[in-house]
């Protein structure tokens, strides 16, 4: 632990709670930053940090938070044992967050922060979390290094275990509102360039929610078909548009029909550029001329440099 002390929504994304519950803890139970510099907000200190460590665990393990914040409280240097004992003490069976974590690599605080929010089924602070690193680094930094490690780990869990199917919802609920609330605030007025859709039966959106989001932001204006989307509707989609790209995405080999991708190069209005986007698709299987972009960055790269480059041409 850094030794240096903490604004609390830095403490909120370590602990993977909310601010207002930071709030709580320190309005109703005396567990607030302890460090004061004249003419600054508190901050708080690792001793403080390591308190409110124990109060979240206890919590987390079903003790009333005012007992909680006592053990809290009386713990200088709170080690994991204390609180398993405090724990086991209880007289009733302690309420589980689903067992286990959720592993998230080498992503940084914020990420662990939401992977144990998630494992409560926080929604507030997962929400507050996601918020914070997207006004911090905006749409990309945020999917790679927070959201894209923490959907990975619960898909990790739950192909070991079987579980965490409420944990997965909840999350990409959050996620899928996130970016919509991203997408609403950079909306723009001009012709939509770019035709984000799913490959047929493909159901997994969140990565192309993401695209949009990052397009958004970047300016570009875009249409969303969305999960399941047939090659004939697509196909009648892009010759009523003319969209100059169009981004096909699928997340697994069973949804990854390269005949779709034919398709939209042999339509009456043939985009510019034909993105096929996610891991389902195998680079040696691509028909020639379609694009397959390793990652997020790189697919909105090459839709803000589409959008450019009509532009120039008709003198913008």
């Amino acid at each position: 632990m850094a030794d240096e002390a903490l604004s609390a929504g830095a403490v909120a994304r370590r602990l993977g709670v909310a601010v207002t519950t930071l709030r709580t803890w320190h309005q109703r139970y005396g567990l607030g930053p302890s460090e004061h510099v004249p003419g600054h907000h508190r901050r708080y200190t690792p001793a403080d940090l390591a308190r409110l460590e124990i109060m979240r665990r206890l919590t987390a393990e079903g003790v009333s938070p005012a007992e909680a914040a006592r053990w809290a409280r009386q713990a200088p240097d709170p080690m994991p044992a204390a609180t398993e004992t405090i724990a086991r003490s209880r007289t009733r069976p302690p309420a589980r967050d689903g067992g286990g974590t959720i592993p998230v690599g080498r992503a940084g605080p914020a990420a662990r922060g939401l992977a144990r929010a998630a494992m409560r089924l926080d929604a507030a602070a997962i929400n507050e979390t996601i918020a914070h690193a997207m006004a911090a680094g905006g749409v990309v930094a945020t999917w790679e290094g927070l959201l894209r490690p923490v959907l990975a780990g619960i898909g990790e869990r739950h192909a070991a275990t079987a579980g965490l199917i409420e944990v997965e919802h909840l999350v990409s609920r959050c996620v899928s509102e996130a970016f919509a609330a991203a997408s609403r605030a950079h909306a723009t007025t001009g012709p939509a360039r770019i035709l984000l859709s799913c490959a047929d039966e493909e159901q997994h959106t969140l990565p192309l929610e993401a695209l949009a989001a990052g397009l958004a932001e970047a300016g570009v204006s875009y249409r969303m078909l969305g999960a399941r989307v047939p090659v004939a509707a697509l196909v009648e989609a892009v010759t009523r548009t003319g969209p100059a790209a169009v981004v096909l995405w699928s997340h697994t080999r069973a949804t990854a029909d390269p005949t779709q991708l034919g398709a939209l190069l042999a339509a009456p209005r043939r985009p510019l550029l034909v993105l096929a986007a996610g891991p389902g698709w195998r680079a040696d299987a691509l028909p020639a001329g379609v694009v397959r972009p390793v990652d997020l960055a790189e697919a909105l790269s090459l839709a803000v440099a589409v959008r450019d480059s009509l532009d120039q041409s008709r003198g913008k």
